[in-house]
Order: structure tokens, then C-alpha cells, then sequence
């Protein structure tokens, strides 16, 4: 498998997808053309999210098609050179994958060896499910359940402070609330500037942050880039 999961698209201060497109670009040596899912997108057309992600990508020298336009958007995914899963809400981009298909159509494509992309919500819908997202249920899935291209959980955009004046629980600590419900899944607590990339059968974590680890019955901690990650496989 090929996997590039991204924590977030933007860092504060810079351009849409800046920090991560080197490695983007190395990741996708060779792909001329990558199959896009734009339905995380809520508050802006799937054709302005598809424009905006190809003006990025072509500094690459990749064309983007988003499966939108597609009569069989399973088909484009099984005929993809590479496939991109943009960020925006979760539960958005989980209905509309499931009513394609396209959790089982990139699972199978992934397995192939077909490299994915993905970024905030496209990082969390290639878990096993989506239930680690930071999102606000505004629309309501057929499930939980996503792609399981990995077998641990990613919360992206992880944040360790709360802020002032908020009484309100702490990303840990609902993540803590979710391993207590699910006992036998890790989470990755990835970081801002933080991805992670899989391949030839190696997890690396990629960035300047540390990545906090979550399980039932185990201490949280911390792992370094360049660390071990064997144990979220």
C-alpha cells in the first residue's frame, strides 16, 4: 500500500496546500493524472474545490478529475492512476462515498498498490472509521464505517491546549472518551504540518511535531518523526 495522510491542508499564514506539496509531489512520482473526491466540500461548489486543488497539483505537473463529474464515479477510482481525498466536513464526505461506493472502490484500488492522498477529512475517512473526526454531524452517513485502508485511527489537526475561558472537555480528553468506548484501536493525535506516509511496508511520521498516541490500558505518549511505528500496523 501507498498512503500519504495529511493532517491538514493549510498552515496558518501560507498557501492552500504549500507546506505538504513536496512531499505530495514526491509521493506521486510518475502519476499524471489523480482521480479527486471534492465531497467534503460544504460551503463551496465540488467544481471550486476541484479548481482550487488543480491549481496546486499543477505546479506538479498533475491533472486533477474529480469524480463529480463522473456518470460512474466508481468507475474513475478503479481506472485512477492515484486518487486525492480533500478535507471539509467528514460526515459530508462519508455519505456521498458510501453512495457511490467509493469506500469499497478505493479500499480495492489501495490494496492494489494505486497510491492515496488525503487531507483532514480525507485522512480520517481512510481509517477503519470516521469516528475520531473533529467535525459537526450536519448531515448523517450510512455508518460509521470508512475505507480501513489502516487499522488505527487518525484525529487530524490535533491540539493539545484549551483555550481560555473554555470549560469545555479537551480534544484528549474526548479522545480518551473514544478509546474507552473502542478499547482495542490506537489514535494518532496528528498534529498541524504533521502526515503520515506509508510505504513499503513502513509507517513514518513527517514533520517538525511529535504525534500523541492514544489506547485503552496504555499510558499516552509521545512518538517522534523518524521513530518506530510499527504498533499502530
Amino acid at each position: 500500500m501507498k498512503l500519504l495522510l495529511i493532517s491538514n491542508s493549510t498552515n496558518a499564514g501560507e498557501e492552500y496546500l504549500r507546506y505538504p506539496l513536496p512531499e505530495i509531489g514526491r509521493f506521486l512520482t510518475g502519476v499524471r493524472e489523480v482521480a479527486f473526491v471534492p465531497y467534503a466540500a460544504v460551503t463551496f461548489s465540488y467544481a471550486e474545490y476541484e479548481k482550487k486543488v488543480q491549481a496546486r497539483f499543477a505546479e506538479l505537473g498533475i491533472r486533477i478529475r474529480s469524480v463529480h463529474r463522473a456518470a460512474d464515479p466508481a468507475r474513475m477510482i478503479r481506472e485512477a492512476e492515484a486518487v486525492c481525498v480533500g478535507g471539509g466536513n467528514t460526515f459530508a464526505l462519508a455519505r456521498m462515498m458510501q453512495r457511490q461506493g467509493l469506500m469499497t472502490a478505493i479500499l480495492r484500488k489501495i490494496k492494489a498498490g494505486t497510491p492515496y492522498v488525503g487531507w483532514s477529512a480525507g485522512s480520517n475517512v481512510a481509517c477503519p472509521t470516521i469516528s475520531t473526526t473533529n467535525d459537526m454531524p450536519i448531515v448523517e452517513p450510512e455508518s460509521f464505517r470508512a475505507i480501513g485502508a489502516v487499522k488505527f485511527q487518525i484525529n487530524p489537526h490535533y491540539l493539545d491546549a484549551n483555550p481560555e475561558g473554555h470549560a469545555g472537555e479537551t480534544r484528549e480528553q474526548r479522545i480518551l472518551e473514544y478509546i474507552e468506548a473502542n478499547p482495542r484501536r490506537w489514535v494518532a493525535g496528528l498534529r498541524e504540518g504533521c502526515m503520515l506516509r506509508y510505504e513499503n511496508d513502513r509507517l513514518e511520521l513527517i514533520g517538525k511535531r511529535p504525534m500523541r498516541i492514544f489506547k485503552k490500558g496504555v499510558e499516552t505518549f509521545e512518538v517522534q518523526p523518524g521513530e518506530d511505528l510499527s504498533f499502530l500496523l
